[in-house]
């Protein structure tokens, strides 16, 4: 997902505690960037929320993944005839 982060699109608020100290660093982290603090939070908040959401897509998506093989191993479907003409050929070259 791209995100437009330009001010003038900007239509909500968030807002946020920090302490002393973490808004230093996260002042100094934005000053060597060469972005405000605002833009700094966002776009580093938005790269950690996008990394969280692709972790979970894959974590969801191995958890199907799992289910669907464990289905196919319990109640495996029937043979197609690719897989039987793959037998017999195997029969006939290696259990001659």
């Amino acid at each position: 997902m791209v995100l437009d982060t330009r001010q003038e699109n900007r239509s909500e608020r968030i807002q946020a505690r920090a302490t002393k100290q973490a808004k230093e660093l996260l002042e100094q982290a934005a000053a060597v960037q060469g972005v405000s603090l605002s833009d700094f939070v966002i776009s580093t908040a938005l790269e950690q929320a996008n990394k969280t959401l692709q972790a979970h897509g894959q974590l969801e998506l191995s958890a199907r993944d799992s289910r669907a093989f464990a289905e196919a191993l319990i109640n495996p479907p029937a043979p197609n005839e690719a897989l039987l003409v793959a037998r017999d050929r195997h029969l006939a070259e290696v259990e001659r």
